[in-house]
């Protein structure tokens, strides 16, 4: 075995035990002080938008899931995942719990009167002091085949009565469209906001240590031509610069790029969404020229 790659093992089991430790000091101090954490800041804002949640179980993770209170016509469903969260407190100091406490995915499926799901990701949103879970899982193995497979698992269960689906990923949710889409047969399109496409260029662009358990998207075959893709970048993005994603562009011959100039990497895809959405429908509808200047 390389030496590196074993000293990292033996550094992530010794971090996995820190982690979890770490986890259950911050969840006692969080029901002690009375805060509010993040998960139940994303319920309240899930219930103000008129989104029930539950829970589904794949075989290795539950997932939380918010889905609209009632069904909208047609056979096609839009399914939102959200971005890291925050995996890090600091540089060298894992978050107890990565949950963003503003799900812009959650923000935007607000404006999609389709049929839509939002698709927590594994331990994120409340489960993370399941037995399964670990801090791997939102760090270093936060893109993996495990995380992935689950993901296709709930996502495969929840949409059965729909002959098409269209996925949408902020961040490092737009990493595990790219990664599902490969494993699910109805997927028509993938949309991606900022996505972490390239996981090796990103953490070689801001210094951070590699994410040694995870699937890089930027590694994988294109998807098929009959999977249409929108890739959104802002102009202002610190986080994914939109360089890191031109350049796995130009490996997608079929794949459209869209720069929005003043957009940073949380600010201000609101704006965009009506637009995007007239392109899912488009896409829906085999008519998609009208788009082709936004390249």
């Amino acid at each position: 075995m390389n030496t590196a790659f074993s000293k990292y093992i033996d550094t992530a089991a010794l971090f996995d035990r820190v982690a979890k430790g770490a986890v259950m000091l911050v969840m006692a101090v969080i029901l002690v002080s009375c805060a509010k954490p993040a998960y139940q800041q994303v319920d309240a804002r899930a219930d103000q938008l008129g989104f029930t949640r539950s829970t589904q179980h794949s075989e290795k993770f539950r997932h939380v899931v918010y889905s609209p209170r009632g069904d909208a016509a047609g056979d096609t469903v839009h399914v939102y995942i959200e971005g890291d969260g925050v995996a890090w407190q600091w540089r060298y100091f894992v978050k107890a719990d990565p949950t963003p406490r503003k799900a812009l995915m959650l923000n935007l499926m607000g404006k999609d009167k389709g049929n839509t799901l939002y698709i927590g990701r594994p331990c994120y949103f409340g489960m993370v002091l399941d037995d399964q879970c670990n801090a791997d899982y939102w760090t270093f193995s936060r893109f993996s085949e495990k995380v992935v497979t689950s993901m296709v698992e709930v996502i495969s269960q929840r949409t059965r009565r729909f002959r098409k689906i269209v996925l949408i990923g902020h961040s490092g949710g737009g990493a595990l469209a790219l990664l599902v889409a490969e494993k699910l047969p109805r997927v028509t399109a993938v949309v991606t906001v900022a996505g972490n496409i390239d996981t090796d260029a990103w953490t070689a662009h801001h210094k951070y240590t590699k994410l040694y358990g995870s699937i890089n998207p930027a590694t994988r075959a294109p998807l098929p031509a009959s999977i249409r893709q929108l890739h959104l970048v802002g102009g202002n993005d610190k986080v994914i610069p939109p360089k890191l994603v031109k350049q796995w562009m130009l490996k997608q011959p079929s794949a459209l790029l869209w720069e929005v100039p003043e957009n940073t990497h949380l600010c201000c895809w609101a704006n965009q969404w009506p637009e995007v959405l007239q392109w899912i429908q488009q896409v829906e509808g085999k008519r998609v020229s009208s788009f082709a200047g936004r390249r």
